[in-house]
């Protein structure tokens, strides 16, 4: 498997000079697998992925959502993909199969007057999906993604990509409970070669943010030595986060765990 992160800000994409070398947009991921493309959420960095993927002339791909707050969907109406005939796409959720299904908010985030294209002039071979978290999905190819809920507003889905022997966690956005190991992702991550996890705040920053739904990275690498996973990913940073306050974030982490390192804009990762 291949990885490629498009967006790995959280909450609001920040267009700074002072975001700059982590990167401004919002949550997205690109994942070869194979011949098959799979993308991890679809805020505003899925729109430069998708002029990558017009280039590239592909046509069939998966999108996972983790949860549909702004920052992981409204990338979405820009994605140029999305308006070619021929192109297939499917499109899943697992938090939204009894509040009304996941076509109901895409379509509702392109409703007048907050915008003025409609879902409807997305031409593509389009499928839209909702499944429950904690089912495990086979996306065919070989491909298996397991499924666990975290502990978000709204709720959210954790994600674990398997595929020839190897396997990626995509965890973001949870809260986690100080001193109480959340039993889901540790389940989930067990083994894992890489685990993207949410880590918007500090330690420092944590306690004045108790229930907005986000964890640490001291968190995420207490949980990986748990589970015995391979590396972690520091994700979903906060737009309060610039660039020098980033590089601190990292050397702070990998002091406490070599196999740590912070996610950057167009970064690419092959598990091999």
């Amino acid at each position: 498997m291949k990885v490629r992160f498009w967006g790995v800000r959280g909450s609001i994409a920040t267009p700074s000079p002072r975001h700059i070398a982590f990167g401004g947009n919002t949550s997205c991921i690109e994942i070869r697998a194979g011949n098959r493309l799979l993308i991890l959420d679809a805020g505003t960095g899925i729109r430069n992925l998708g002029n990558q993927l017009v280039k590239e002339d592909l046509s069939s791909f998966d999108i996972l959502l983790s949860h549909t707050h702004w920052d992981h969907m409204n990338g979405f109406p820009f994605f140029t993909p999305a308006y070619n005939p021929a192109c297939k796409i499917r499109i899943q959720a697992g938090h939204l199969i009894d509040q009304g299904g996941l076509k109901r908010v895409l379509s509702g985030q392109m409703t007048q007057p907050m915008f003025p294209v409609p879902l409807e002039a997305m031409n593509s071979q389009m499928d839209i999906e909702d499944f429950r978290t904690g089912e495990t999905l086979d996306l065919d190819d070989g491909i298996i993604v397991k499924t666990t809920m975290l502990n978000h507003p709204n709720g959210a889905t954790g994600y674990r990509i398997e595929y020839e022997g190897r396997s990626l966690c995509y965890v973001t956005d949870t809260e986690h409970v100080p001193g109480q190991p959340d039993r889901n992702i540790l389940s989930l991550i067990e083994g894992a070669d890489l685990v993207i996890y949410d880590s918007t705040y500090t330690e420092e920053e944590f306690p004045e943010k108790v229930g907005w739904g986000h964890s640490t990275w001291n968190e995420g690498v207490k949980l990986c030595q748990m589970a015995g996973a391979g590396s972690m990913a520091i994700f979903h940073h906060d737009p309060e986060h610039e660039d020098s306050f980033m590089d601190q974030v990292e050397a702070d982490a990998r002091s406490e765990w070599e196999n740590v390192f912070a996610a950057r804009e167009q970064m690419e990762v092959e598990l091999a």
